[in-house]
């Protein structure tokens, strides 16, 4: 236990350190790894120093900006970016239900806690400045998951077909944690195509163990989201008229060993718990939930404006009956979004579906873009990235995941790659094309 204690202090030393002397963008790498590695609830986290590391990791971030802000902020005015100003829009959204929030206290505190996640987006957004930047920021979330990974490994199950326990900052349950891992397929199937030999052995590894866990997490809306994502990320590397020379047979090769690994580690529990996906009718299958999200639409006819965080858990005794509640008084709605519809209404839910389409319009004119110049490496990159979005889109449709810390960061690197890949060229164009056209302009 003290060696894991130790090579915790002397990662976050390194962090800091890189952060001031390396690059910016090492300041949220940091925030990423206290996120998965999360020492309060480790074993070896009480032999640590008794302070909120990512607090310091968070302030480091608003430091760095503070010092750097005149250099960063011409390559990314948080302007520029259409997500971001409906993802403020979100926030203000849950400030302005707490006037008539059921669970004023409640929702007061998750509030806060959303606050503060969105200004750490704001800041790495800034932060993440260059395609190395955002690379480092890749990296640094498939390195925490892989961690996540490894303490599956170890642990295995320990509370009957699942595992729990493995906790993350205010991420509920095993099924939040799973959720959490499902955009790391994606990335790792793009990764394992551009990557050195070595690199791609570490990818590998990588993929068992992050696979390993979500079998043992055994979580119904992860094993969906992992299908989507994955599954449409190897259509485009092997379908896409945009592949290149040698593509198609990589990917292939990959998906069957990913197939192959998956079909090693999963065991008949994993099988058992997935086939109650069939069952429409069973009120404990993931498709069951139907039924709350039917009530959800019933309370916000009722209620547009929302009720607040917890509204539908507190009102679930109205609109379910015992038998579909479970016999437990307070139910959760279980999506993603019928939670967002009911915690700030039609109004909020609108803001964040025009927050996502801002990412993907984007990120399309970006792929436009690259293809336009030639990089198609890159436009399969900006694709993974996608995929990995949706493929959480997906997971939190079973879940509730709509403050979600790991959905805002998928967010946030495919905003920081459209940033890098249109919105930073397209304004280095914009003086040419003015230069250009005042001198084709007649002179009076």
């Amino acid at each position: 236990m003290a060696k894991f204690a130790l090579l915790f202090i002397l990662l976050f030393l390194w962090g800091i350190w890189a952060a001031i002397w390396q690059h910016s963008a090492f300041a949220f790498v940091l925030y990423e790894l206290l996120y998965f590695l999360n020492p309060v609830d480790r074993w070896w986290g009480s032999q640590l120093p008794g302070i909120s590391y990512s607090f310091v990791a968070s302030v480091l971030m608003l430091g760095i900006l503070a010092l750097r802000y005149r250099a960063l902020s011409p390559k990314s005015p948080w302007a520029a970016h259409p997500a971001l100003r409906w993802m403020a829009l979100v926030l203000a959204s849950y400030y302005l239900t707490h006037l008539w929030a059921r669970l004023p206290e409640a929702h007061d505190t998750f509030t806060f806690i959303l606050a503060k996640l969105v200004i750490i987006i704001f800041v790495a957004y800034k932060l993440l400045d260059s395609e190395k930047a955002l690379d480092y920021a890749i990296w640094g979330y498939v390195v925490g998951c892989a961690y996540i990974g490894y303490l599956a490994t170890i642990t295995g199950r320990n509370s009957g077909d699942r595992l729990e326990g493995i906790d993350l900052p205010q991420s509920g349950d095993a099924n939040a944690v799973a959720a959490a891992l499902v955009p790391a397929c994606s990335i790792l199937l793009y990764m394992v195509w551009v990557s050195g030999r070595k690199v791609k052995i570490l990818c590998v590894v990588f993929g068992a163990l992050i696979a390993n866990a979500l079998v043992l997490l055994n979580s119904r809306g992860a094993f969906l989201g992992t299908l989507s994502s994955a599954g449409l990320f190897a259509v485009f590397m092997i379908f896409s008229r945009y592949r290149q020379k040698g593509q198609r047979a990589l990917a292939v090769v990959v998906v069957i060993m990913a197939m192959g690994g998956g079909l090693y580690v999963a065991d008949d529990t994993f099988w058992e718990r997935m086939g109650t996906l069939e069952n429409l009718e069973s009120e404990k299958s993931g498709s069951g939930r139907i039924k709350y999200w039917l009530a959800a639409v019933e309370m916000t006819v009722e209620h547009p404006l929302g009720m607040g965080v917890s509204g539908f858990n507190s009102l679930a005794s109205l609109y379910l009956t015992d038998e579909e509640r479970l016999g437990t008084e307070f139910r959760s709605v279980h999506s993603l979004w019928f939670q967002g519809l009911t915690e700030i209404g039609w109004h909020g839910l609108a803001f964040f579906l025009f927050m996502l389409w801002g990412v993907y319009r984007i990120s399309r004119l970006a792929r436009k873009r690259l293809l336009e110049v030639g990089e198609r490496t890159t436009y399969f990159k900006l694709l993974a990235l996608e995929c990995a979005l949706f493929g959480f889109l997906v997971a939190g449709t079973f879940i509730n995941q709509f403050r979600a810390e790991i959905l805002y960061w998928m967010i946030l690197l495919v905003a920081v790659a459209g940033k890098l890949y249109y919105l930073q060229p397209l304004a280095a164009e914009q003086p040419k094309k003015t230069k250009a056209s005042s001198k084709l302009s007649p002179r009076g």
